[in-house]
């Protein structure tokens, strides 16, 4: 009679002087071929060039030094160039931007474009966001912007971590604003960045709840578009499945 055939075969000893295999995991990339995104990278060049349009009639009205003293202009410059590498990237098949930095250039050009509707509708706008300068940094990028994020990224990838680190840039230019206004107060300038922020107009206290408020409003927006982020459908191509599937034996 034969020996039965044992259900686990034992492992075998270790070679001596023989070196010990890998355990690090192979990479995705090595296995399934980038996929190059033409037309996320021309939807996103034609949007940075839009943005450099509207902030370049900017300069032009108002002039760079007062120009570039606003919010708005700041978050399209930001968006010009995260979206320039992004359509780089999406052209050339690389790995897409950290979503802490797209997220950040989306939530500044939304809390401009945002402002500047429900809250300085009413008043006379800055001379150099006015006319087509400012229906672009307002109206056309940040709708622009949210297309892009609803419509081209992976869903999921903000976390409600980077909520807080992006309020950093917002509260120091709130702190900015204030000093400007402070110098106006104090009669050795004449034109305040923005109404809501005017000392001289409305007070230390008035101004400084705008300022509070305005802060808690841009963070809410913030957590709600990571909300979003993890509730939107995922746009981006399936890549094809490979490799077998393990099956129980037969038998």
């Amino acid at each position: 009679m034969t020996a039965p055939i044992p259900r686990d075969i034992p492992d075998l000893p270790a070679v001596p002087g023989m070196p010990k295999p890998l355990s690090s995991p192979v990479p995705a990339a090595a296995v399934v071929a980038p996929v190059r995104r033409p037309l996320a990278a021309a939807f996103r060049l034609l949007t940075a060039l839009v943005a450099a349009t509207g902030v370049t009639i900017a300069l032009l009205q108002g002039g760079p030094p007062h120009a570039l003293g606003h919010f708005s202009v700041q978050a399209n410059i930001l968006l010009t160039l995260v979206l320039t590498l992004a359509a780089r990237r999406a052209w050339t098949a690389r790995r897409p931007l950290p979503a802490a930095l797209t997220g950040a250039a989306l939530l500044y050009v939304l809390v401009a474009g945002l402002v500047h509707h429900l809250v300085l509708a009413d008043a006379a706008p800055p001379s150099p966001l006015t006319g087509g300068a400012g229906h672009i940094l307002h109206t056309a990028t940040p709708l622009a912007a949210a297309l892009d994020w609803l419509l081209l990224p992976a869903p999921g990838r903000l976390r409600l971590r980077q909520a807080a680190p992006w309020l950093l840039y917002p509260l120091a230019y709130l702190a900015f604003s204030l000093a400007i206004s402070e110098i106006i107060a104090t009669g050795a300038a004449t034109r305040p960045l923005y109404p809501f922020l005017d000392i001289a107009r409305h007070g230390y206290t008035s101004a400084l709840g705008n300022a509070l408020l305005l802060g808690l409003s841009t963070y809410a927006l913030a957590v709600l578009l990571v909300g979003l982020d993890h509730l939107r459908p995922d746009p981006t191509p399936r890549r094809p499945k490979t490799g077998f599937r393990l099956r129980p034996p037969v038998g």
